[in-house]
């Protein structure tokens, strides 16, 4: 399970900074990371009614670098009253199935059997970073201030955009760095925004993450505002991403008192027109737990 629904392409490589001599202690057994992401499914079914469908995965970390994932489906429900009542006229089915581009797509009412396992080729004693694999210890020494954060993770942005631009060049000569470079503002949100649940970073550097976050070019403090589970914390939109017809536009709601995200929206829009499946929003519980990896509720 990984963040963003629309964003994966853009994802940016984390570096390795120094280790110190002794890494913080963990809070709990595991560091938990609990996504429930819900959208539009993005073709009509029945007599034309859109559902809403449900989804939730989690991540455990142990301080020893092991990692379990799980997901299960929610289930369907029409999105709207007038969905609603089409779906009712179609006789109220609980399953949904049709073809497209030769995969069979399913779909229904009731919540999956879900799963939970150990995450294949996970390394011992490692966590993922963008591209790289990096210590518990590693992780404990980013930099816990806002600006000195801010200089390593545009470091890193701008060793990742010379790499891409690099392996571009090889299959479109026309291919140059600042085809990137234009976006660097919004990578740079991207990466620290990154910060405040993928990995157990200490509390200090989530801190430094948001505050250099907040004051990032392009951000947008959007001030207070609550997420669909009625819990309150700061909202910031990043730079909008455009690339030809298509633009993305993502917005944050982050816990202040936790320094963990809440929430993630993700508007994808081509042409004009969002795409659905490819839009929606995700609420996250984020934070240390001694509960064992298990199968995700069907609530």
């Amino acid at each position: 399970m990984r963040y963003p629904v629309a964003a994966a392409a853009f994802l940016i490589t984390a570096g390795i900074v120094a280790v110190p001599a002794q890494a913080a202690p963990a809070e709990g057994a595991y560091w938990r990371v609990e996504v429930v992401r819900t959208a539009d499914h993005p073709r009509p079914v029945g007599s034309g009614y859109t559902l809403t469908v449900r989804s939730v995965g989690v991540d455990w970390l142990t301080p020893g670098g092991k990692a379990w994932s799980a997901y299960r489906e929610l289930g369907a429900r029409p999105k709207t009253a007038k969905d609603e009542a089409a779906w009712r006229a179609d006789g109220s089915p609980t399953s949904w199935t049709y073809r497209t581009e030769g995969m069979k797509i399913s779909l229904s009412t009731e919540p999956g059997k879900g799963r939970v396992g150990p995450v294949k080729g996970h390394p011992d004693g490692k966590f993922r970073m963008g591209e790289k694999w990096v210590t518990y210890a590693q992780l404990q020494a980013l930099p816990a201030e806002p600006e000195a954060l801010r200089a390593h993770v545009v470091a890193e942005v701008r060793a990742w955009i010379d790499e891409a631009a690099e392996e571009a060049r090889t299959t479109d000569p026309r291919a140059k760095k600042e085809d990137w470079l234009v976006n660097l503002d919004r990578y740079v949100g991207e990466y620290l925004t990154r910060l405040l649940y993928e990995n157990p970073v200490p509390f200090k550097v989530r801190s430094a993450a948001y505050q250099a976050l907040k004051t990032t070019k392009g951000v947008s403090d959007l001030g207070r505002a609550k997420d669909p589970l009625n819990r309150s914390g700061q909202k910031v939109a990043l730079p909008a991403l455009e690339q030809k017809n298509t633009v993305l536009k993502e917005q944050f709601i982050v816990d202040t008192r936790t320094m963990t995200l809440l929430a993630h929206y993700v508007d994808l829009q081509d042409g004009g027109k969002q795409l659905a499946g490819k839009s929606g929003v995700e609420t996250y519980k984020v934070g240390w737990t001694d509960a064992k990896p298990a199968v995700p509720a069907a609530g």
